[in-house]
C-alpha cells in the first residue's frame, strides 16, 4: 500500500497529472503565441519601462515611451516629458513644451512638475516672466514635495520671495491657497 497522501486520489482519476502538464503547457503555448502574433509597437507603454530608459540615460527611448503615456493625462510621464523638453534629452530641447507639460502635471498636482514649472516662470523660459506665479508653483511644490525634495524646493521658494515685494508675495499665497488639483489634462502632441 502507497503511503503518499494522494495515492487515494490518483486511483481514482488515473492521469490527473499528466492531464494538468498538459493543459498547462497548452495554456502557456498559447500565451506565448499570443505574446509573439503581438506587434511590439501595440503594446502600451509603461511608466516602468520609460523610467528604466530614462535610468539608462537612453533619454530618445524615454521620450517616445513617455509621449503617449502624457498625451493620456499622465501626471508623472508629463513631468518626466517637460523635463526632457527643457533640457533637450532625446528630443529637441523646447522649453514652449516643456512649460506646456509641466502645467498639465502641475495642475494635476505633481510637485516635482510644480517645482520645474515655477523655475520657468521665475526665469521666463518658454513661459511669460512671472514672480508670482513662480511663487505659487513654488509654494505648492514645497507644501507637496517628498522629504528628500522638500529643502531644495523650499530654498528655491525662498530665493524667489527675496525678488518679490510684500503684494506680489501675498498674492502668490493667495492663489497657492486657492488652487485645487484639477483632473489629467491630456496635451496634444507636437
Amino acid at each position: 500500500m502507497s503511503t503518499h497522501p494522494d495515492a487515494a486520489n490518483r486511483k481514482n482519476l488515473p492521469g490527473l497529472p499528466r492531464r494538468r502538464r498538459q493543459v498547462l503547457g497548452a495554456v502557456l503555448m498559447l500565451a506565448f503565441a499570443l505574446l509573439a502574433a503581438c506587434p511590439v509597437a501595440a503594446r502600451e507603454p509603461t511608466m516602468a519601462q520609460a523610467y528604466a530608459a530614462y535610468a539608462r540615460k537612453d533619454f530618445e527611448e524615454a521620450g517616445q515611451l513617455l509621449m503617449p503615456l502624457a498625451a493620456q493625462g499622465i501626471a508623472d510621464a508629463q513631468a518626466l516629458l517637460g523635463f526632457l523638453y527643457e533640457y533637450g534629452k532625446g528630443v529637441p530641447q523646447n522649453f514652449v513644451l516643456a512649460g506646456e507639460w509641466y502645467g498639465c502635471a502641475a495642475e494635476q498636482g505633481q510637485a516635482t512638475a510644480q517645482y520645474f514649472l515655477g523655475l520657468l516662470y521665475d526665469k521666463g523660459r518658454g513661459v511669460p516672466r512671472d514672480v508670482v506665479l513662480s511663487q505659487k508653483w513654488l509654494i505648492l511644490a514645497a507644501a507637496r514635495a517628498t522629504r528628500a525634495e522638500r529643502d531644495t524646493y523650499t530654498r528655491m521658494r525662498d530665493a524667489v520671495a527675496t525678488k518679490m515685494s510684500t503684494a506680489q508675495r501675498a498674492r502668490a499665497q493667495d492663489l497657492a491657497a486657492g488652487w485645487v488639483p484639477g483632473p489629467p489634462l491630456p496635451h496634444p502632441l507636437p
